[in-house]
């Protein structure tokens, strides 16, 4: 992927990477300063800032209290760095334009064929380690060998990507359009835009809506009308000429969700990332998620002192170490596929909600009384290495945390209006009715809250 051929191949069809703390300490943890490599090009954002309605209202709302940041990562770059790294090391070998076609998992035999030649070659390996994406082909092998749970799932929404280009100051150099430190949201309910920054002054800029409303754009004029109704400053920014050439080249990708279990088989192979848990980028954690999937394995290979080579025919260190990984990785790989559709409907849609807006509020203000009490779920999820599922579940403790708050306040505001109806009472007859009322208001705030 480094060879300019194919880097035109990939272009315009990804979505830019958010690194966080799972991501960063997986790299830090490999010995090889991979985190300050990849942060050497990454742009952090503080927060997200709304564009909302067609005037481009802007509202900044920062991810954490105490200037927590996620990193904007070109894809591309650190695939590529990734790659070089790889191959700088003495025990290991890449090779390219090899497909797996088929596996024996049990004499650990990979039949693999050359994209250029056709040609059909094996490999042996003690341990097959599968993290070839979505479409996994060790994933298709390892179902022939376990009872593997396997759930795939399209949603109706696609995506497509343009971008923002530099804009040129007064002094003459690039400058960005618009601030860097967000990651820039359109948020319109049925669909968005989001951009994020590079580090050329651009933004990459990624549409994403259901299918039925991208082929409703036949033409020029459809894209335009529909562009100035829903986000008329991103035309700006964007140039309309830009804004059409992009649209109508670039392709529409799908997003899938895909969940499996287990992810091993014996002490044979083992499936990583997209290939054993493939989720929407909405919550920007695939990967991260996929980083700390090699540290958690790494970790565990420790634990049960797995040896670089079996020691006798009874050392089952290593299949005690796959079976502890997928027993502890299970319920947290299925939390946070959960978690990264559920954050689609936040971004397009909650963000905008004043009742997103009173908890989010409120959760502030309760983290910095209580920080070890109260912990925002983004918190958890972006800034920590909290298990996912343990995250989710305090998250779901936390709600009932603030339903109550936000009784309290309800109440307090019924005491209040109490008051003022005693003090009153020449004015205001009904005074059960106002405090029945009130009592109601509260207890519909909680339930709010709760949700």
């Amino acid at each position: 992927m480094r060879l300019p051929e194919n880097k035109a191949k990939i272009q315009n069809r990804s979505i830019n990477l958010a690194l966080s703390v799972r991501g960063l300490t997986a790299l830090k943890g490999t010995g090889l300063a991979l985190d300050d490599l990849i942060m050497k090009s990454g742009l952090p954002m503080r927060g997200r800032m709304l564009h909302i309605g067609k005037e481009g209202n802007l509202i900044s709302q920062n991810y954490g209290l105490y200037g927590e940041c996620i990193n904007s990562v070109d894809r591309a770059k650190l695939n590529e760095d990734l790659i070089t790294a790889a191959e700088a090391l003495s025990n290991v070998q890449v090779s390219f334009d090899l497909a797996l076609k088929k596996a024996d998992l049990d004499k650990g035999v990979l039949e693999l064929e050359n994209k250029v030649t056709k040609q059909r070659v094996t490999a042996k390996a003690d341990l097959i380690v599968g993290c070839d994406g979505s479409y996994s082909s060790v994933r298709n092998s390892l179902m022939r060998y376990v009872r593997l749970d396997f759930e795939q799932e399209y949603i109706p929404h696609g995506y497509c990507e343009l971008s923002i280009p530099a804009k040129i100051g007064a002094n003459g150099e690039a400058e960005f359009a618009m601030d860097p430190e967000h990651l820039h949201i359109w948020p319109r309910h049925h669909f968005m835009l989001i951009a994020l920054p590079n580090p050329d002054k651009s933004f990459t800029v990624t549409l994403f809506m259901p299918f039925a409303n991208f082929e409703m754009i036949h033409d020029k004029k459809d894209l335009l009308e529909f562009f100035e109704e829903y986000f008329t400053d991103a035309v700006k920014f964007i140039g309309k000429e830009r804004l059409v050439e992009e649209y109508f080249r670039n392709p529409k990708g799908s997003l899938v969700m895909i969940k499996a279990n287990p992810y091993h088989y014996k002490d044979r192979c083992i499936i990583l990332g997209d290939a054993a848990h493939s989720m929407v980028p909405f919550y920007g954690q695939g990967m991260n998620c996929g980083f700390e999937d090699v540290r958690i394995l790494d970790t565990l290979l420790s634990e049960f002192n797995v040896k670089s080579s079996k020691v006798d025919d009874q050392d089952d260190s290593l299949e005690k170490a796959l079976q502890a990984y997928t027993d502890r990785r299970a319920k947290d790989l299925k939390a946070i596929c959960e978690l990264a559709l559920y954050n689609y409907t936040e971004m397009r849609h909650g963000v905008t909600s004043p009742v997103y807006l009173m908890r989010k509020k409120v959760e502030s203000w309760l983290h910095m009384l209580v920080p070890t009490q109260v912990i925002p779920l983004y918190t958890m999820i972006s800034f920590s290495n909290r298990p996912y599922a343990e995250s989710y579940a305090r998250h779901h403790r936390q709600g009932r945390w603030l339903g109550i708050a936000g009784a309290v306040v309800g109440l307090g505001t019924a005491a209040g209006l109490v008051v003022a109806a005693w003090k009153q009472r020449g004015q205001i007859k009904d005074l059960a009715g106002l405090l029945k009322q009130a009592f109601l208001n509260a207890a519909q705030s909680a339930q709010k809250l709760i949700q």
